[in-house]
């Protein structure tokens, strides 16, 4: 998996737990990854995009993960341009990553497959009590398609994660490693 070291950008706050759930998710051999909030990148002048390594970019290193594992990256977000700029920045990993330009609530109530690794990141921080409540939402819907053996990566600890973070631990979820930003849980330890 060294493709992943490529991600270690010194404004990628986010990259150590990604690399761990990375990690974790190749030894339990999970092939269905869904996240909700697509990296958008920044837009610079003549409209061309580049990355915005402060929101992670998630979705280029999961959508060149699911290549890696011969998987399926499952991203959503309400935002078509968000999807667009996404497209751009995956588009060498097109037959791994399927977007939807949807409510990320109804996306996870309608998503039909089991899911193996989970990554929630939708719905800006700046009102903390909307965008946990949304993220509450999302795990609400999201819960009886997870695996035994599934993990959970949820973004913006403190931000977003005040309902959503105690909704999986009372669902049988242990946290398996925190950062300033994220949360990642598990079942299985």
């Amino acid at each position: 998996m060294k493709f992943i070291e490529k991600y270690n950008h010194s404004k990628n706050i986010r990259f150590s737990l990604f690399k761990k759930t990375l990690e974790i998710s190749i030894k339990r051999k999970h092939k269905v990854i869904v996240e909700t909030g697509t990296s958008r990148g920044k837009q610079k002048l003549f409209f061309f995009k580049r990355f915005n390594w402060k929101d992670g970019m998630s979705t280029i290193m999961l959508s060149e993960y699911a290549k890696f594992i011969n998987g399926k990256l499952h991203s959503c977000d309400i935002s078509e341009d968000n999807i667009i700029n996404a497209k751009s920045f995956t588009k060498k990993f097109s037959n791994n990553v399927e977007f939807y330009i949807e409510d990320s609530v109804l996306f996870l109530k309608n998503f039909n497959q089991k899911i193996d690794l989970l990554y929630l990141d939708s719905f800006d921080g700046h009102d903390i009590e909307l965008a946990s409540k949304h993220q509450l939402k999302e795990a609400e819907m999201a819960i009886n398609k997870l695996k035994e053996d599934s993990i959970v990566l949820l973004d913006d600890k403190g931000a977003k994660t005040l309902y959503s973070s105690d909704f999986f631990i009372a669902n049988g979820f242990k946290v398996l490693a925190e950062s300033d930003n994220q949360l990642l849980l598990s079942k299985m330890l």
